[in-house]
């Protein structure tokens, strides 16, 4: 068999100058994973690494291929992962990535040739301005399928599950992907922006990052709507906090991840309570968990590990993932799977793809997601779900 790394090397360089723009740098075909102006943008394919049996499988062989490649710099991998875990799926690793950490510092690493990278990036000079949107299930029938959780929770066969829907779009002309993430990170300065192959959102959710030995994951669960008044919103806040049932689905996602963190790290810190996210429309409940990796595990084989969280499947995981597949009515493709990116060093960041849409051409799918518990309310958690798909389609549509 060739291997595909052969002649490849690969080089770093920090670089001096203005402050980068990630999503320009990435443009219409590129890559891009942005949060509060740090991150990494990427063009073009220098390889492209297989998972045929996807999270489920062996990953080993993405830490093969990057440390198999020559030169003194330091290559990434990147991709938008599906929700399914078994789904066979595949990481780029970008011919030229440029990268901004937090402290400011640049860095340009290039796989192979080092001249620029030429790519198809051609931008329409006119944006859509029509629009039309429909939900290919109704309201009732989605209600009913809510209705139909919170029987099987209180038969004591689930403890939670997380049921989503989608909205469909199509424009009169190709929707521009640098336009949406420019609105994206304009609306959402402290989510994760990304876009991967046309799969691209906003996500507030960090499943787990990666720095040496450090690991840290912020799962959300638990969702109130914002007033606009920030005094009414103190008091949102507070129910929030005070919530019987939101406390009880935020709870579910803590354990799990504490469960299959804490063998993995010397120390783990897991505070007893949540604290409140604001974003533009919403509040969660999110808990920041950090601690140090007692082994070799990359950031990619700890997204593996963790996925999914019952933040975006349930619990317990087998049962929820299999009511889902006979009463979701939905393929969810890369919508709530890790989207980020992992480095030869093992180095890396996952986050939940959620707030996303899978834009092609003129059409685009968007989606949004509840966890359902004991105490959930159907009709409460439509609007959940309309506020949750505000985020990305104020990005997405503006007429």
């Amino acid at each position: 068999m060739t291997d595909v790394r052969a002649g490849l090397r690969c080089t770093t360089e920090e670089l001096d100058g203005d402050p980068i723009d990630l999503v320009a740098f990435a443009g219409a075909s590129g890559f891009v994973f942005e949060q509060e102006g740090h991150g990494l943008a990427g063009r073009g394919e220098a390889l492209r690494i297989d998972l045929p049996d996807g999270l489920a499988g062996e990953l080993s062989v993405v830490a093969e291929v990057l440390a198999g490649i020559e030169g003194d710099g330091v290559p990434v991998a990147l991709g938008a992962l599906p929700f399914d875990r078994e789904a066979p799926t595949s990481l780029v690793v970008p011919a030229v990535v440029v990268r901004r950490d937090v402290d400011g510092r640049q860095w340009r690493t290039t796989i192979g040739d080092p001249s620029p990278v030429v790519v198809d990036d051609a931008v329409a000079s006119v944006l859509p301005d029509g629009f039309s949107l429909r939900s290919p299930r109704s309201h009732p029938d989605w209600l009913r399928t809510i209705e139909d959780a919170i029987a099987e929770i209180r038969a004591g066969r689930l403890d939670k599950v997380v049921v989503a829907r989608e909205v469909l779009v199509e424009a009169n002309r190709p929707i521009v992907v640098p336009d949406v993430l420019e609105r994206l990170r304009s609306l959402y300065p402290a989510c994760v922006v990304f876009s991967v192959d046309g799969f691209l959102g906003a996500s507030p959710e960090l499943l787990v990052e990666r720095r040496g030995t450090a690991v840290r994951s912020h799962p959300l669960a638990g969702t109130f709507p914002r007033s606009g008044d920030p005094h009414a919103d103190e008091l949102l806040a507070a129910e929030l906090v005070a919530s019987v049932k939101d406390q009880r689905e935020h709870r579910f996602v803590i354990e799990e991840i504490d469960r299959v963190l804490r063998p993995m790290c010397s120390t783990l810190d897991v505070p007893a309570t949540p604290s409140i996210m604001q974003l533009r429309n919403v509040l969660h409940l999110g808990t920041e968990i950090a601690g140090t990796l007692a082994g070799e595990a990359t950031a990619l084989e700890l997204a593996a590990a963790l996925h999914p969280t019952p933040a975006v499947a349930g619990t317990p995981t087998a049962g929820a993932l299999a009511w889902l597949l006979r009463h979701e009515g939905m393929e969810r493709g890369r919508y709530a799977g890790p989207v980020g990116w992992v480095d030869a060093s093992g180095d890396g960041m996952f986050a939940i793809g959620i707030r996303s849409a899978e834009v092609d051409g003129r059409r685009a799918r968007l989606f949004a997601g509840v966890g359902v518990v004991e105490g959930s309310d159907p009709g409460r958690e439509l609007v959940e779900t309309q506020l949750k798909l505000q985020a990305i389609l104020a990005a997405v549509v503006r007429p």
